[in-house]
């Protein structure tokens, strides 16, 4: 008897399933990505027990026709391809036609289908591979897939599984990446009979946004846009100040397609990398649209990776675009400490009122006088009433004339606040064409831009005030109703380090001698990354001869590096290069990486500096590209504005 033998088709479909069907989560990801491709506007997601022993899935899509329920569910049968070449410009989510098969072989699956053509729907049922029942039914347009007993005839998956908790958060997950990358699809999930998620599905992405992740990420959010061609980048970039400590906030779709990606994750923390700390990862949310022919995404079972075949100009595009929205304004956290409560103060007139409890009950307790106030009532509360009324209006008639006269007599430069103020009693035509004459139309609100060009001279250095030093760290400066505090350690690391790219970008360097050399013995690989960066480490001051066989002597280094300079640090310059993907703009990453060692000659908290160092020192920082954070990604400036002082201080309200 022949050793090797084909197997039959329901193990192969097992086997297959395994790949496909994971999870819970995975049989929800195949249906909805078709539901997508079906032109759904509205998807429905329900589960139970995390979804091991239900699972419905209802979409308003174009639906399946009778003739063609038996054919979904065989391996490789698909409408969205037909040949190999359809495979270099793939548009839908799905193509293989492994999903149905793959579910219908390790669950219990109940498919209602219609087209907008057929009077019935369709009924269909599948178990384990075999078919069970096709009927007509009753059914709206659209599909609907029940999914009973997931691995219920694979006992060694199933009890594999995690609780029904843990499997219905990855589901839950699942289904804010897809709200996210289909804003215009109205997407519910509903968990055991309650509601987690419903988007609305109006197409702006930063209304699901806001709907998932609260109004705390969505008032910190800024846009982000970016146009090749071939390569189209938008969505929305996080603050530094809502970085989180994993990845799971870092949301981008490449083609409307979720996926995972090294280069994509790399371009995205490497343009953050001056704004966020070490071990921080930040908030975004990318839409990234790219030529079919340049992705691959048949590399993983469940489509969840993604191959470039242009890597270099995706690392740069996606770089480009994040670099250029975390520039587009000013990053100074605003503080804002929270409200103290009043404290109760005992008076003289609180004292009865706290004591006298029997009060009250003998109020309550007096029933009859309460029954004649209310037989009395709707004839005194009419009289009562209209008086008032007539009040409130001749009120009303005395303020628009005070309002009015205060408007004539004002002097033109303030007659503009007074427009702006919101007056519903201006309603004199004479008065109209005097203010519309002085005013302008008022600009949006917007933040103070504190760092703009025309306040980058010396002259504009006059109208800053340094008002003092707190705790031999912090700065203080009042500079227009509002107070900054500047991080002198923070700030000079900032001034060394733009200033040393700057001098290595320029040749304004010189190279210092060391005696004894620095030994360095590397591998293979290191080897030749020295050799193909060879001729920019010594643009930059170092002198590196071979010492032996795969030993090199370092006898110069940079003087700004001569104090700090040691074997480990080159290492980590090597290791740095050793990376596939770099980044092919200005600053190089060997200027870089010197540039961020030189910062440990900043001064630190703690040490005194006079007033004329930090006035300097504020004037180097206003005039950098990036003056908000140290190259480790801290705060160098925070703000508090007069406004919030007096807020604090109950000068206002």
């Amino acid at each position: 008897m022949s050793k090797i033998q084909v197997l039959d088709p329901i193990t192969i479909d097992k086997i297959a399933a395994g790949e496909v069907i994971e999870r819970p989560a995975s049989v929800v990801k195949e249906l909805v990505e078709n539901a997508i491709d079906a032109g759904a506007t509205a998807v429905v997601v329900e589960i139970k027990d995390g979804g091991i022993s239900f699972m419905r899935i209802t979409d308003n899509g174009c639906g399946i026709d009778r003739e063609d329920v038996r054919s979904a569910f065989l391996r490789h049968s698909t409408s969205k391809i037909r040949s190999v070449d359809d495979l270099l410009h793939i548009g839908s989510l799905g193509f293989r036609g492994e999903a149905l098969s793959s579910i219908s072989a390790v669950a219990q699956v109940e498919l209602i289908t219609k087209t907008k053509d057929q009077t019935f729907g369709t009924l269909y049922r599948i178990a384990g591979g075999k078919e069970e029942t096709l009927e007509d039914t009753g059914a709206p347009d659209g599909t609907t897939f029940i999914i009973r007993q997931l691995f219920y005839n694979t006992p060694a998956r199933r009890k594999f599984l995690k609780t029904p908790m843990t499997e219905a958060s990855h589901v839950g997950d699942l289904m804010t990446r897809l709200a996210l990358s289909h804003p215009h699809i109205s997407f519910q999930f509903i968990n055991n009979g309650q509601s987690k998620l419903h988007t609305s599905g109006n197409g702006k992405l930063k209304d699901v946004i806001y709907h998932i992740y609260g109004r705390e990420i969505a008032s910190n959010l800024l846009q982000a846009e970016y146009d090749t061609p071939g390569l189209k980048i938008t969505g929305f970039l996080g603050k530094p100040i809502i970085s989180r400590g994993n990845r799971n906030f870092e949301n981008y779709y490449v083609n409307g397609r979720y996926a995972r990606n090294s280069i994509i994750s790399r371009a995205i923390e490497d343009a953050y990398k001056d704004f966020t700390m070490q071990h921080k990862y930040p908030f975004v949310v990318l839409h990234i649209e790219i030529d079919g022919e340049h992705v691959d995404v048949n590399v993983h079972p469940t489509k969840m990776e993604l191959r470039f075949n242009n890597q270099q100009e995706v690392y740069n595009a996606i770089y480009s675009a994040v670099d250029q929205g975390l520039h587009e304004k000013e990053l100074i956290p605003h503080v804002e400490m929270p409200e103290p409560k009043p404290a109760v103060q005992s008076t003289p007139e609180s004292k009865p009122a706290v004591r006298s409890t029997p009060e009250p009950k003998t109020v309550v307790r007096s029933a009859p006088e309460p029954k004649t106030a209310v037989r009395a009532a709707p004839e005194h509360n009419l009289e009562y009433f209209m008086s008032k009324m007539k009040e409130r209006v001749l009120a009303e008639h005395e303020e628009k004339k005070k309002k009015e006269e205060t408007v004539t007599k004002q002097p033109v430069n303030t007659i503009q606040t007074i427009a702006e103020e919101k007056t519903p009693y201006m309603q004199n035509t004479a008065v109209r064409p005097q203010i519309s004459t002085q005013t302008t139309v008022p600009e949006p609100p917007k933040q103070m831009e504190l760092f703009e060009d025309h306040l980058l001279t010396r002259e504009a250095m006059q109208k800053y005030k340094v008002v003092g030093q707190v705790f031999e760290t912090y700065w203080l400066v009042e500079y227009d109703n509002s107070l900054y505090i500047i991080d002198q350690h923070a700030a000079h690391e900032r001034v060394l380090y733009e200033k040393t790219l700057k001098s290595m970008q320029t040749r304004e360097f010189t190279s210092q001698m060391i005696s004894p050399p620095i030994v360095l013995n590397l591998s293979m690989r290191e080897a030749e990354l020295l050799n193909t960066y060879m001729d920019r480490f010594t643009r930059i001051g170092f002198e590196i001869e071979e010492f032996g066989q795969d030993s090199y002597a370092v006898r110069a280094v940079p003087d700004n590096l001569f104090s700090i300079a040691k074997k480990e640090l080159l290492i980590q310059m090597l290791d740095s290069l050793s990376d596939e993907i770099a980044r092919n703009q200005s600053p190089d990453l060997i200027d870089e990486k010197i540039a961020s060692m030189s910062c440990k000659a900043a001064v630190k908290g703690n040490m005194k500096l006079s007033v004329q160092e930090v006035d300097a020192l504020i004037g180097e920082l206003l005039s950098l590209d990036n003056p908000y954070h140290c190259p480790h990604g801290r705060p160098t400036i925070i703000a508090m504005t007069k406004r919030e002082l007096e807020k604090k201080f109950k000068r206002i309200v």
